[in-house]
């Protein structure tokens, strides 16, 4: 059974942070992107302010831009109290520039730093069941307020707020949040070193999964992805075979690599409802089907392939308390040493909308993730 959550009472760290006479730039989401002047945040008690270091722009901020807001809230957050518009960025490093009243001694001004963006109320029962990926209230920094890794700075609570060791660039500790994703749905799958496994999309999520299998001594790692480039990078990080879904049949792939039954594990990071038919098809039985996408629009889907087989299908949502620090931890000693390859292109705050957003709409097949610089140390 999950662990209970242990952070204590979230009502005081929880309250919106108050602002400086001052005024900083930020990246809002209005329904379009606008780079502009805000008030500048300070820590009100049990927070921390940091200065962001590096940003990624993920998927999720992407599809907000296409056709949001959707995530985004457009009535108040029933934790954070915001709205539209909201200041962009959840996968994001830093440096602590100021404490507030309460915070631990464990930490001081200059602590290099990565935020663990799940905003939780603490008091909901998943919260209490350990679940903070699951509170009935959830949300994230940088898509429901309390500003966001595109700014100058901003204010998180506490128990958002993750040390980075030494060993490891701020560069890279902003691919924390995206690793955990993946590790978490590994973690979460029934998994073993043995399996054969399937996985949809070579994107940064389906990247992430690769290296978490790979960190675990995964023997096989099949990937079906269209992109020549990110076909390439799922092979560099660790895929044993990559298969072209445009070319290739999938299914019957999958079975030919593993012993004729099909693979143990699926994990989608694409949601395409093609990938979806063929990798439920692909499993062999009591197989699971792992999905980590989220879906633009609803998929069709008929139950009876999973039961004459006893196939399995669950659903992962992000990350839980620990995967963090277990993703940290990979990376300093050398588990997750492929990861900084997933950085494709560096660009300034000021270049964000038509460097970032439509570099990745306009260029995506060449793209895997592009980190924003901020003013923070790097």
């Amino acid at each position: 059974m999950p662990a209970t959550t242990q952070d204590g009472d979230h009502s005081v760290a929880n309250k919106p942070a108050p602002t400086t006479d001052g005024t900083m730039k930020a990246v809002r989401f209005h329904g379009d992107l606008r780079y502009e002047d805000i008030p500048e945040p300070k820590c009100g008690q049990g927070q921390i302010k940091i200065k962001p270091a590096w940003c990624g722009i993920c998927g999720s901020d992407l599809h907000e831009y296409l056709g949001g807001p959707s995530i985004c809230p457009t009535s108040p957050h029933p934790i954070t109290g915001e709205q539209v518009p909201i200041t962009f960025g959840h996968e994001f490093s830093g440096v602590i520039e100021e404490l507030g009243k309460g915070i631990s001694e464990k930490w001081k001004v200059g602590d290099r730093v990565c935020v663990q963006p799940i905003i939780y109320d603490g008091d909901c029962g998943a919260c209490q069941d350990g679940l903070i990926n699951c509170c009935y209230k959830n949300g994230f920094v940088g898509l429901s307020g309390w500003g966001g890794g595109l700014s100058d700075h901003l204010v998180v609570p506490e128990y958002a707020v993750v040390k980075i060791p030494d060993n490891i660039g701020l560069d890279v500790a902003a691919l924390v949040e995206p690793l955990a994703v993946g590790w978490h749905a590994v973690n979460a799958s029934p998994f073993k070193p043995s399996d054969s496994v399937l996985v949809l999309g070579g994107g940064p999520i389906g990247l992430a999964v690769i290296q978490a299998l790979r960190a675990r001594g995964c023997k096989q790692i099949i990937v079906s992805e269209v992109s020549q480039m990110r076909k390439e990078f799922a092979k560099e990080f660790g895929a044993h075979h990559v298969l072209d879904p445009t070319k290739d049949d999938i299914v019957a792939k999958c079975r030919e690599l593993a012993d004729g039954q099909g693979v143990n594990v699926s994990f989608d990071a694409a949601g395409v409802q093609a990938g979806l038919d063929q990798a439920i098809l692909a499993l062999r039985a009591k197989g699971t089907h792992v999905n980590i996408a989220i879906w633009e629009k609803r998929c069709n889907f008929f139950p009876n392939d999973l039961v004459f087989r006893e196939k399995t299908y669950m659903a992962v949502a992000t990350y839980v308390k620990g995967d963090f620090e277990d993703v940290i931890s990979a990376i300093s000693d050398g588990r997750l040493d492929m990861c900084k390859k997933m950085i494709t292109k560096r660009i300034g705050l000021d270049e964000v909308v038509e460097e970032g957003f439509k570099a990745l709409i306009k260029d995506k097949d060449n793209q895997v993730k592009i980190l924003v610089r901020g003013s923070g140390q790097i």
